[in-house]
């Protein structure tokens, strides 16, 4: 016997954020548990890897300006040749670099609120469809508590002011007084390349996220 179907309303799933302690879930080393057969690290070159070797460091600002001390962060980026090490990307003429996987996670510092990865500069990319290269850029995501979905941001460097300049994605933001929160200031520090790149997550200068 064939009975009619009832259709009962939907209500929305319950949500919450992330946390109140990310680390121990996601980099338990950093908390000074070793739960992990191999930990994810903040450091993404080997001896062997190819480009010029950076340290990317910043801190993540609330409104007020101070510094958060249990944020998650990840990076995705290109290698020194522009080519990402996925099978997603099919740029011909760019090999892939088996030393460098491309992507990292770390958490800010608990002390000084201050995250860093050990990478190296990569490479411009293809845009898809063969559009113009893109500017060098690394790509970051970040999550805490307090924030109901991660957020997405680029990583471009200070000293690649005209390929910035010809970016697609940085000439979308507007207005174009913006683009400068997402431009990492490079520095030599004891002999070492540094980039500074603060994140502000609300408030005057936040930092431009994208929708993806």
């Amino acid at each position: 016997m064939l009975h009619p179907t009832i259709e009962l309303p939907l209500h929305e799933t319950a949500s919450q954020t992330a946390g109140p302690y990310v680390h121990i879930g996601l980099i338990p080393h950093q908390a000074g548990f070793d739960i992990f057969e191999k930990n994810f690290s903040n450091v993404l070159v080997k001896p062997e890897t190819k480009g010029e070797r950076i340290r990317l460091e910043g801190r993540v600002l609330d409104g007020t300006g101070s510094p958060t001390k249990d944020i998650l962060l990840e990076i995705w980026q290109a290698n020194a040749a522009g080519r990402y090490n996925h099978p997603a990307d099919r740029q011909e003429g760019k090999a892939i670099d088996p030393a460098f996987r491309g992507w990292g996670r770390t958490g800010t510092d608990f002390e000084s609120g201050v995250w860093h990865f050990e990478t190296i500069k990569p490479g411009r990319v293809i845009g898809r469809h063969g559009h113009k290269p893109m500017a060098p850029h690394i790509n970051l995501w970040l999550a805490a508590r307090g924030i109901n979905i991660g957020l997405s941001t680029r990583i471009y460097f200070s000293d690649e002011a005209e390929a910035n300049a010809a970016d697609p994605v940085l000439r979308m933001v507007d207005p174009p007084g913006r683009r400068q929160t997402l431009i990492a200031e490079r520095s030599v520090r004891n002999g070492a390349v540094v980039y500074t790149f603060d994140v502000r997550l609300q408030g005057e200068g936040e930092t431009v996220f994208f929708d993806v």
